[in-house]
């Protein structure tokens, strides 16, 4: 059995409050796991913990308590993040670089030189749809263009495991959608995706598990489908039924002509859910 992409087991992190004799809880006893080839949604209000959790994970912060493990490595550990592909919510360019300058750059830091560079930059440019403005200065990109090469640096090296740190902050509509494209491309491939968004209706579409986090605590974790479902109804889908027919339920419809098409749990929005475990 594979290892899972992420192992987060009794994660603790305190900080000290300077001039005061208090401690600060960022992350309280965190335990979850995501396998290979999900996509995984972070999700919690303001101050919830997940931007100390994807820290700690990236290794840039110890923990207090615990153990991080990618794909069966220690994350401390430099050698756990050769596959791992990073994009923070703000992400700093040099504006001066042009599309491709700036993938070149990243790819030397990866090692990569020569014809492969040159090779991987055409490639990615072409994933992130901008082989157009490969040669314009970054410091002349819209915000949703910026995401996008800062996508296309996340994957120079081929990673397994992409981490994405609100992508879509301040992105247009259409920039968006091109992003939440990207991201199920990137499913397809079969790499790793983890999520944290505050956009509730794009990780319901994309996510296949989420955990939320509220006070640092994991207050719901599992799959989205049954954690929205909403347990005291059924709702029932008929096709080639006549008006009359539906009034009669499930009971009557074979008698009838009629096939079911359907029988599941009708579900509330992301949004809503949220709401409620976190209010």
């Amino acid at each position: 059995m594979p290892d899972p992409a992420i192992s987060i087991q009794n994660l603790t992190k305190i900080y000290p409050i300077p001039f005061k004799r208090e401690r600060l809880t960022a992350v309280d006893d965190l335990t979850l796991s995501v396998e290979p080839g999900q996509v995984y949604g972070l999700l919690g209000p303001n101050g919830s913990g997940k931007s100390t959790t994807m820290k700690i994970l990236l290794g840039l912060v110890p923990a207090t308590r615990g153990q991080t493990h990618i794909f069966g490595r220690d994350s401390s550990f430099v050698e756990s993040r050769e596959e791992v592909g990073y994009l923070p919510e703000n992400p700093y360019f040099y504006k001066y670089l042009t599309g491709e300058e700036t993938l070149h750059f990243y790819g030397k830091l990866c090692g990569l030189r020569g014809e492969p560079l040159r090779r991987r930059t055409r490639e990615l440019l072409h994933l992130v749809g901008l082989e157009d403005a490969a040669d314009r200065r970054l410091g002349g990109y819209s915000k949703g263009m910026l995401q996008r090469i800062g996508m296309a640096q996340a994957l120079v090296q081929e990673p397994r495991l992409l981490v994405l740190d609100e992508p879509t902050a301040g992105v247009d509509p259409a920039g968006s959608r091109d992003i939440r494209d990207l991201i199920l491309q990137f499913k397809t491939r079969g790499i790793t995706v983890l999520l944290c968004s505050h956009l509730l209706g794009q990780v319901q579409e994309i996510c296949d598990r989420v955990g939320i986090l509220h006070k640092g605590k994991l207050v719901r974790e599992g799959e989205l489908e049954k954690l929205i479902a909403i347990e005291n109804q059924t709702q029932l889908i008929f096709e080639n039924a006549s008006p009359e027919l539906l009034a009669r339920f499930e009971a009557e419809a074979a008698a009838c002509g009629a096939r079911l098409v359907e029988k599941s749990k009708p579900h509330a929005t992301l949004e809503r859910f949220f709401l409620e475990v976190t209010q």
